[in-house]
């Protein structure tokens, strides 16, 4: 056959490898207990969707121009890739007449993403999310049971040192003011802006605010803030949110340059970071109201809050703060057979399975070099077996710790190894 040089992964793309899965295992686990606690229900929404819902969700955004996965399918049709999930559940809410029903309606998802982002730690162009939606009610205490049901999931898999930022954007009554005296402040500074902030200025100046440019950031310093600004409706939710928050004993810190990257948010957003560290680069999740996106989608207006938080993150920081995870044993119990012993230790792996995870060990490397790999990948248990005591359905039951060995029948190693 012709050389060829090896076929690797795209790009951007990666494989999450089973000690890796160990991490992810704890977090999904952990988002369904938490969530469920909430009354929230899982749904699972398709990885594809039509382009326009995507561009109706995001079309005045930066990152749905640049980094939207989009392509046109046999049949025609434009599609892409999802990059976010609320577009998707929204959608499906009302296509699926989950509106008509109880509301508000609590929904959480996980599962993949995709963005044609710049790969980099943490950062990935397929990435997982646990997404949780809480649509149909205008509810401040909503806003505010979101944000506990996030920082619940996060302390529930070790990570409790945390820090959550806040902030409020108005709605489409007083934002659209708001953002015309941005405009007038900071037109005057305009070339001694970043690129990208002068590129967004008359757009979506709101974007100013969170910009992480040098250059940027002695202008934004004496902008002005939109909580100056709000409406009595938003005022008054704006209060009730963190009055909610005092009384929950969830801490926060106002952030005054905290927006969302995608343009449906309304009135609350946040933040949650590791506790001591800065930098939006650095969040575990975040998430907000977004009152605006369903009638973007050509529903009804519903209101409705969500968060999300990307399990890669997640998932990399659990494995740099708790190194015990990473060496968890495939299997409790290892079976070592000697000799030609194959389906007798078949046999007596399926026995020891009713109590523990179990594996064989099928090479044919000397006894001794066996137990030293079962030793060294952690096993709780060994089982030896040895032609003679096979022959009498009998195994030497050896405790790694103690090193100490029992002969048991195998009918009653699942009593031993419970």
């Amino acid at each position: 056959m012709p050389h060829s040089e090896p076929i690797k992964a795209v790009r951007g793309m990666r494989d999450i490898l089973p000690d890796e899965r160990r991490f992810w295992r704890a977090a999904e686990n952990a988002a369904r207990e938490v969530t469920g606690r909430f009354g929230y229900e899982e749904i699972v929404t398709p990885i594809v969707e039509p382009a326009e819902l995507i561009e109706r969700a995001g079309d005045d955004s930066d990152a749905f121009v640049k980094e939207v996965y989009r392509f046109v399918d046999r049949g025609d049709r434009r599609v892409a890739l999802r990059p976010e999930a609320t577009a998707g559940v929204v959608r499906a809410y009302f296509e699926h007449g989950l509106d008509k029903g109880p509301q508000p309606s609590r929904l959480y998802l996980l599962g993949p993403m995709f963005r044609y982002d710049r790969p980099q730690k943490g950062r990935y162009r397929q990435f997982f999310q646990l997404d949780v939606e809480a649509i149909g009610s205008a509810s401040p205490a909503l806003d505010v049971e979101v944000i506990e049901l996030a920082r619940d999931w996060l302390h529930r898999i070790g990570l409790r040192d945390l820090r959550l930022e806040l902030n409020t954007i108005g709605d489409s009554k007083c934002r659209p003011a708001y953002l015309e005296l941005l405009k007038e402040y900071f037109r005057p500074v305009k070339e001694k802006l970043s690129r990208d902030s002068q590129q967004r200025l008359e757009r979506n100046p709101l974007r100013l605010l969170d910009s992480k440019a040098v250059e940027d950031a002695p202008h934004k310093m004496g902008a002005p803030r939109i909580t100056d600004h709000l409406c009595d409706d938003c005022a008054r939710h704006w209060e009730l949110v963190q009055r909610l928050l005092n009384s929950a004993n969830i801490a926060y810190e106002l952030n005054p340059y905290l927006v969302r990257g995608l343009d449906y948010y309304t009135r609350t957003v946040f933040e949650l970071f590791p506790g001591g560290r800065g930098g939006q680069q650095d969040a575990l999740g975040g998430g907000g109201r977004y009152d605006g996106l369903a009638e973007a989608e050509g529903w009804a207006s519903t209101p409705a809050v969500g968060f999300a938080s990307g399990l890669d993150r997640v998932t990399e920081l659990l494995a740099t703060t708790d190194k015990g995870a990473a060496t968890q044993p495939v299997a409790e119990v290892v079976v070592l057979p000697d000799g030609d012993l194959q389906l007798e230790a078949a046999e007596v792996a399926r026995i020891c399975r009713k109590a523990r995870s179990t594996v064989v060990d099928y090479d044919s490397a000397r006894f001794t070099s066996k137990w030293r790999l079962a030793e060294k990948a952690g096993a709780r248990w060994v089982v030896l077996m040895r032609p003679g005591e096979a022959a009498r359905r009998v195994a030497r039951l050896r405790e790694v710790a103690s090193r100490t060995d029992t002969e048991v029948r195998w009918e009653e190693l699942p009593a031993r190894l419970a």
